[in-house]
């Protein structure tokens, strides 16, 4: 006879699988699993529960035997596939994929994929025969990922005009903090600007908020950080643009309304081309410019390395903790970052930097030109 599996729930599980039943959130065979579990567990027949629920007698029972031998998650779940793939690639064949897929792929795609490479391997007469399956298998158990490629900010190598400004930036941050002499990191970067085309529905017991994948652009605006990590400061204007006027109005603003107080502003940013002290005389009379530069001192980041400016530590904050969610307009992004501003500052949150020249000369020597005497 076959064997008959008592479905006996505790009151947790049953609390939970009628929590899952009136939700309806989950997926049609769970909740069906569900069901049938309560209802046995109710006292009912396996024909009873087919006709009631539509299923067959034989989906009944395996749910029933799930659960006494293998709890009630394995009831709940599909089961997993037990499918294995059987292949062999010597050692020699397997180096052969590998370089196959670190090379360029063929002319007219962009780049590899599984059943390119197995094709190729049979093509080059490398292997008899191979599948797909046994390609991405070899690749995946190897640490050499040759279809993920990153963006990465490539330095030069053995360059000294980048040594000189990343030795120069790196001496500006052992500096001690000076409240007549501040650092301030000045950086900017685009917002997209995005509005929502429904409105979310509100989270309620047991469903998340949810929102529409559709949007609608609304543009781009620009963000302007100031941050003076040695008095844990910053602060973040929004424009339209970034030109050279904006610039120059910011470097105005740094010294007039910012640190007032202050002798000199020692300046680290970037070498774009907004970036130009001249500006300042061509949005400003003669005098008005002089009196900024002079309580400016301009120190710049080589290019091709930016992420020794501090302000892009803060702007990747900002993103992460602000900026990752549907902004529509300038004037709802200035409240918004204004509020994240407000609550950084009141926290006297800033960077620890623990980089230094002697850390540079060491992990970084490759940069450094080599001296012929």
């Amino acid at each position: 006879m076959t064997k008959k599996y008592i479905v006996t729930l505790t009151p947790e599980e049953r609390e939970q699988l009628q929590k899952m039943v009136s939700s309806g959130v989950e997926r049609v065979r769970k909740l069906t699993h569900a069901r049938i579990l309560l209802k046995a567990d109710a006292g009912w027949q396996d024909a009873d529960i087919g006709v009631a629920l539509d299923v067959s007698v034989s989906t009944i029972e395996r749910v029933r035997r799930r659960f006494v031998e293998e709890g009630l998650e394995a009831a709940l779940n599909r089961r997993s596939s037990q499918r294995k793939y059987s292949y062999k690639l010597d050692g020699e064949a397997e180096a052969h994929l590998i370089a196959l897929a670190c090379s360029q792929p063929p002319e007219g795609h962009a780049r590899w994929t599984l059943r390119l490479l197995a094709d190729k391997m049979v093509e080059l007469s490398y292997v008899d025969s191979i599948s797909h399956e046994t390609v991405r298998q070899t690749l995946l158990r190897n640490e050499l990922k040759p279809w993920q490629k990153k963006e990465w900010c490539i330095p030069p190598q053995a360059n000294a005009e980048f040594v000189y400004h990343m030795e120069d930036i790196l001496d500006v941050y052992t500096r001690p903090a000076d409240d007549h002499h501040p650092v301030v990191c000045f950086d900017e970067t685009p917002a997209q600007l995005v509005s929502e085309t429904r409105l979310p529905l509100p989270p309620l017991p047991g469903q998340p908020e949810r929102y529409d994948y559709e949007y609608r652009r609304e543009g781009v605006a620009n963000l302007f950080m100031f941050f003076a990590p040695f008095q844990n400061w910053r602060h973040i204007k929004v424009t339209a643009r970034r030109t050279k006027a904006d610039w120059a109005e910011c470097m105005r603003e740094l010294v007039d309304e910012m640190f007032p107080e202050a002798e000199t502003i020692i300046v680290v940013q970037d070498q774009l081309n907004t970036h130009n002290p001249a500006a300042l005389y061509e949005f400003f009379d003669p005098a008005e410019a002089k009196r900024i530069l002079d309580r400016l001192e301009f120190h710049y980041t080589p290019k091709h390395g930016s992420w020794l400016n501090m302000a892009e530590i803060e702007f990747s904050v900002l993103s992460r903790q602000c900026l990752k969610q549907r902004i529509p307009d300038r004037e709802t992004l200035a409240q918004e970052v204004a509020a994240w501003e407000a609550e950084r500052n009141s926290n006297k949150a800033t960077v620890d930097w623990r980089f230094t020249t002697n850390d540079a000369r060491i992990k970084l020597r490759r940069l450094y030109p080599s001296v012929h005497l």
